[in-house]
């Protein structure tokens, strides 16, 4: 039995200029980053010598513009163009070795075969590095680019969702492992009983198949999911592997935890191949103050109608301009957007009783994940608490502006953690599966073209 101490995951949360919705204002920060390679290549290099487990670039398929107009819209610098994160993730598979590379795709405006050769190549071009982040979109804005009206209802979403998940993994799987001999003297290429065909026919998807990519390195390549609704959850427990969630306190990550991992049983699945990392936004000073005094900085920076706009994006578009600012958030009924970052923000806006003003303020940075201002020592107490309690295995760090933000968390909280034991020093392995101490998934169709062969044998 192994005695090597349990050690926490990380990813590295990249967005333009910075989370902070005036990330590109601050004085340090990259405010071209959404579309400079450079500023991209120099991020990625910086967390892989962190030994980060992944780089993670999220995406949406509209202008986030929250409907509030060209001339606010005009102020907002985050998440409006930024490059295509599979094409950004291909380039920085050049020039990285052993990070895993993240990016988000849309399963309700993609198709299976795009989405399973896409992330095949990337695993092939990094050597079996690519995770996918599987989302069901959320932006109303996005039916519109798509030749539609109206946006699908949440719970269609989920069901189209795990249907495109059965279908990307059967077309993964079209070809065995040792497929391609690819034997120049006897001229055959690839050995054909290794080569099926998924002619898949449901309620949604209708695909013959086979990938015109090889089996990906990682066998899938990794599954990542950020829903934390009842049916985002439900999802999770039967495909994901890493869970990008939102919580405010260790009281809600423990029962988020704990919901996840015990529906994990009655897929066949163990708890440990599942990692749960919530979001954390890190605000790193040499005291507390100081780290106080860097939060008020970012701020003072926010121009209300970028802050009113980021609230109204984040709890399904409401509009809140009718409403004071100084006054309460009023009764909102569900939307047919994000459930769950709905429920979190009027949650808190009830707990803490904070004016509409007071909100945007406080989601300003981190959009409902948790804020965590202090020292080194401080802030790695409060990873450390979360990862040794049950409320995360690792977790997903949110640079307030970059590079800077990632940069001070690198040379000032990784030492603190690794003299905790609590992060490597080394890479474990060649993969990202290997790093996240996840299994390879077997191939479905050699597994069952050969469960007749096992049983013949044991009786």
């Amino acid at each position: 039995m192994s005695t090597k101490k349990k050690q926490l995951k990380l990813g590295a949360f990249l967005p333009d200029a910075g989370h902070h919705v005036a990330a590109w204002r601050h004085p340090q920060a990259q405010a071209d980053g959404g579309l400079n390679f450079q500023h991209y290549k120099r991020l990625a290099q910086t967390a892989e010598r962190a030994k980060f487990d992944m780089v993670f670039l999220a995406d949406g398929l509209a202008v986030w513009d929250r409907g509030q107009g060209k001339e606010a819209f005009s102020r907002s610098g985050q998440f409006s163009v930024h490059f295509e994160p599979l094409t950004l993730l291909s380039a920085l598979s050049v020039v990285t070795e052993r990070i895993g590379l993240v990016a988000t795709a849309s399963t309700t405006y993609d198709e299976p075969f795009h989405l399973a050769r896409k992330f095949a190549s990337l695993d092939h071009l990094s050597g079996g590095r690519a995770g996918w982040n599987v989302v069901t979109s959320s932006a109303e804005a996005a039916a519109k680019n798509f030749s539609r009206e109206d946006h699908l209802e949440h719970a269609l979403r989920y069901e189209r969702a795990t249907e495109v998940l059965e279908v990307v993994t059967k077309l993964w799987d079209s070809w065995e492992d040792d497929a391609f001999i690819r034997d120049k003297e006897s001229g055959v290429y690839f050995q054909p009983e290794k080569l099926h065909i998924p002619n898949h026919k449901g309620q949604h998807f209708s695909v013959r198949g086979p990938l015109n990519v090889a089996r990906p390195i990682q066998g899938y390549p990794v599954i990542v999911q950020a829903g934390s609704s009842e049916a985002g959850q439900e999802l999770a427990a039967q495909t994901a592997e890493v869970i990008f969630t939102a919580q405010q306190t260790l009281k809600e990550a423990q029962a988020f935890y704990s919901s996840v991992k015990n529906r994990l049983a009655k897929y066949g699945r163990s708890p440990e191949h599942l990692k749960i990392m919530p979001g954390v936004f890190p605000l790193i000073g040499k005291t507390e103050q100081e780290a106080k005094e860097k939060y008020e900085q970012l701020q003072d920076l926010i121009h209300p109608s970028v802050g009113l706009g980021l609230l109204s994006g984040l709890i399904g578009g409401h509009d809140l301009t009718k409403y004071p600012l100084d006054g309460p958030l009023p009764d909102l009924p569900d939307t047919n957007a994000g459930k769950s970052r709905l429920q979190l923000i009027k949650d808190l806006a009830r707990r803490e009783n904070l004016t509409i003003r007071q909100l945007y303020l406080w989601i300003a940075g981190a959009r409902g994940h948790r804020t965590i201002l202090g020292t080194p020592e401080q802030i790695a107490d409060q990873l450390e608490d979360w990862f040794v309690n049950n409320g995360a295995d690792g977790f997903n760090i949110m640079p307030p502006w970059l590079p800077g933000g990632l940069d001070e968390f690198v040379e000032l909280v990784i030492p603190e953690l690794r003299r905790r034991g609590l992060f490597r020093t080394e890479y474990e392995g060649q993969t990202l599966r290997e790093n996240l101490d996840l299994p390879r998934p077997v191939n479905q169709f050699a597994a069952n073209a050969a469960a007749p062969e096992l049983v013949s044998t044991l009786t």
